[in-house]
Formats: structure tokens, sequence, C-alpha cells
């Protein structure tokens, strides 16, 4: 691909992700604690999760297994390449296979918030596979020598991301485990990192693709990170207005924060 090609595919991808940014103030994704029936007929959460995540990690690994296969080889090497894609795979197997199934209840998502998930995931898969395996061997072979992974953008970006993907699994673990099994009442969460923010599980999210962008020094690396502030700060917001509405002054009184701790 060519590379200003690929740089205006990312700037038109950005200005689509401040448009959701706008959007989502005003239209709520009813999945999750915000379920509604406005996004027409909906499916089992576990199999919507496993449909709308999977691409990303099967997307990353078509593509990082054919170019093993295929022999390139930059000056460069290809060791760095493969450890970034790791990350990224690493949490979508998680988040594909592991996740979904470790649901309790019986929730179901609007098969139209599935669909729109899993077109991203597989645009997002695209830009960093290109980048990855075409851009970058093509553009910038010397960029991903084995020294980057001394570099300090590599070891800080590494460290940020782990740090996110703990808050991740912590937060998800402490939601799920907030009910007993038959139990449909709603609970606040207040452990982890629950005890500063409605959305612990969204901060560590984002955390971690703020992480992959700093390792992997990459421009689809800063858009993921900036589509995931844009998806998901509007929706740390609602879920608080949602928390507020149904507990009142016992949730004001946590003084909690949306998002980031302390600040907003």
């Amino acid at each position: 691909m060519e590379l200003n090609t690929y740089y205006i595919l990312i700037a038109a991808m950005a200005l689509l992700g401040l448009v959701v940014f706008f959007c989502l103030f005003f239209l709520k994704a009813g999945y999750g604690y915000l379920s509604s029936a406005n996004w027409g007929p909906k499916i089992s959460n576990r199999t919507a999760w496993v449909l709308m995540e999977a691409p990303s990690f099967l997307f990353l690994l078509y593509y990082t297994l054919s170019y093993a296969a295929s022999g390139v080889c930059p000056e460069s090497g290809n060791t760095v390449r493969y450890v970034i894609a790791s990350f990224f795979l690493l949490h979508y197997f998680q988040r594909s296979f592991i996740f979904p199934f470790l649901m309790r209840g019986k929730s179901t998502m609007p098969i139209a918030i599935m669909a729109m998930g899993m077109v991203f995931n597989t645009c997002n898969s695209w830009f960093i596979a290109t980048w990855l395996y075409d851009i970058t061997p093509n553009y910038f072979p010397q960029m991903y020598a084995l020294s980057w992974l001394l570099s300090p953008a590599f070891i800080s970006g590494t460290l940020v991301f782990f740090i996110g993907m703990f808050i991740n699994l912590q937060s998800d673990h402490i939601i799920r485990h907030l009910r007993q099994p038959g139990d449909t009442k709603h609970y606040i969460p207040k452990q982890g990192m629950y005890k500063y923010v409605t959305s612990a599980n969204y901060l560590g999210e984002i955390t971690e693709w703020i992480g992959f962008a700093i390792l992997s020094w990459s421009l689809c690396g800063l858009l993921f990170a900036f589509w995931t502030i844009c998806n998901l700060a509007p929706r740390s917001k609602a879920l608080t207005k949602k928390y507020e509405s149904e507990f009142g002054d016992e949730y004001r009184q946590l003084h909690k924060k949306n998002l980031i701790p302390f600040i907003w």
C-alpha cells in the first residue's frame, strides 16, 4: 500500500471516531447496564461478544502467519513485529474466547451493536496488520530492529499496557462477582479502581491501548487508543448518570469520577 493512502485512511478513521464521540453523548449504546429495546433484535451476550471480538484476533493472527510463511525479512528482522502483534493477540484472545464464557446471567446485546463492533474490529486489525507487515517493512525497515525491545518507548509502553490489562481483568472480575447465582439485583461496585471511577474496566482498556500506542510508536496504535476513548468516555458518563438515577445519593456520596480518577 502507498504510504500516503495509509495516512489518509488513518485520518479519515480518526475523523469518524470524533463523530462517534459526539454522537454517543446523545445516543447511548444499549447493552450491558445501559441495555434498552431501542436498538432492535438482540442475541445472547456471550454469543455476541465472541462474534464481535473474534475478528480482531483472527484477522491479525491470519496476517501474522501469512507474513511469516511468506519469508519476508527486512534488514531489521521480524522479531519485534511479532512481539508487538502478540500484545494485541493476547488481549483479544482473552476478550474473544475467555471473557464471554465467564459471563453470568442471561443478558443480551443488540445485533446492530454487535455488527458495528465487528466492522470496527476488522478495520482496526487491518490498520495494525498493514502497519506491521506492509508499511514498516517497505518504508521503515529499520524501525523495529531488535534494539527496539530495549527502547524507552517499548519498555514504558509495555508497563502501561500490562497495568491497563490488570485493571481491566480485575474490574471484570469484580463486576462478575457482585451477584450470587440467580440474583438479578443491581449493586454498586466499590473495589479496585471502582473506588475512584464508575467505569474502572474502561479505564483499564483505555490504559492498555495507550500503552500499545507507545510501545509500537505507531499511528495505528494512536488511532486505536483514540477510538477507544471516543467510544468509552461518553459511555462512562452515561453509566454514571444511570447509577445516580438508580441509587441516588447513595451513589453521589461516593464522589466517584466517570473515568479518570480525581479528574473526570
